[in-house]
């Protein structure tokens, strides 16, 4: 019974990890060390940038204000949803890579409370990304910016209900249509690199996974190779404009998970030097220093 319960627990946790790749998937060029694109107002880059410095209320700030100036853009309210998501998740501890390494930390996140004020928030804002993205690809289905949002939206909807809500089935029907929408994105064009955020950890987890849970994940249209999901990680982790400082986070799981502890660490390195006001990353290279 005990083995029967593990290999239940391992399999939720191989399916959260695929959410989360769903979660954060669009964008292009690079945020971390580059500036922002010229042809576009530095807001939703800023608004990103403090994103993942934890200073939420200044994300929001930048994400309103990209929906002011551009209110057709459904990147403004997605990004907006993204803050929100992203805030929970570290309010809940989510964030951290021992909550994916260490069983403990896994099976006690039943336990935390979400904001329901910010869920509602969270709704009305991905509510409005679609609206938006599927008026601007009825004019125009190949509209890159569009096929981000609704991946977007579908990803960050997948990540609520599996890491907030701990409903792991509900979430893999918006999982899936993350996906597909990701496989738009990339066949319109290839360099979106944040799309391959979501492509490669999907075929990192499904390819690292025992061959029943691949059998199984494979009926339902996810296929696997572990090598060439690092590769499609690492293309976010060095060219994503939105997504390379997550792509990075996840990275450093994937090489704890394979005791890879220097590569683990040279990545949170790279994350606490771009992002030094975020605590998180200082925190888990001690981690890390005492294992």
């Amino acid at each position: 019974m005990n083995e029967r319960m593990e290999k239940k627990e391992a399999l939720r946790r191989w399916l959260v990890l695929a959410v989360i790749a769903l979660a954060f998937c669009g964008g292009a060029s690079a945020l971390a060390v580059n500036p922002p694109a010229a042809r576009e107002p530095e807001s939703l880059d800023l608004g990103y940038r403090r994103m993942y410095s934890l200073d939420f209320e200044g994300a929001g700030r930048a994400f309103a204000s990209w929906q002011r100036e551009r209110p057709e853009d459904p990147r403004g309210p997605v990004s907006e949803a993204a803050g929100l998501l992203f805030s929970e998740l570290y309010r809940l501890g989510i964030l951290e890579t021992q909550f994916f390494v260490d069983d403990g930390s896994f099976t006690e996140r039943g336990s935390r409370r979400p904001d329901a004020s910010v869920k509602v928030r969270f709704d009305a804002a991905r509510d409005r990304a679609e609206v938006l993205a599927r008026r601007r690809l009825a004019d125009d289905p190949g509209d890159a910016d569009a096929l981000f949002a609704l991946a977007l939206s579908s990803g960050l909807e997948a990540d609520y209900l599996s890491l907030i809500e701990d409903r792991n089935v509900a979430a893999l029907s918006p999982t899936k249509h993350a996906s597909e929408w990701a496989e738009k994105l990339l066949r319109v064009d290839p360099d979106y690199a944040d799309a391959y955020l979501a492509t490669g950890l999907s075929k990192y987890i499904i390819g690292s996974t025992p061959a029943p849970i691949r059998w199984v994940l494979r009926i339902g249209g996810f296929s696997g190779d572990k090598k060439e999901g690092v590769r499609e990680l690492e293309l976010t982790a060095e060219r994503g404009r939105f997504l390379a400082p997550f792509a990075r986070l996840l990275l450093s799981v994937a090489y704890l998970r394979q005791g890879d502890t220097a590569r683990a660490r040279r990545m949170l390195e790279r994350l606490n030097e771009d992002f030094p006001e975020n605590p998180l990353y200082a925190r888990e290279i001690a981690r890390i220093a005492h294992q």
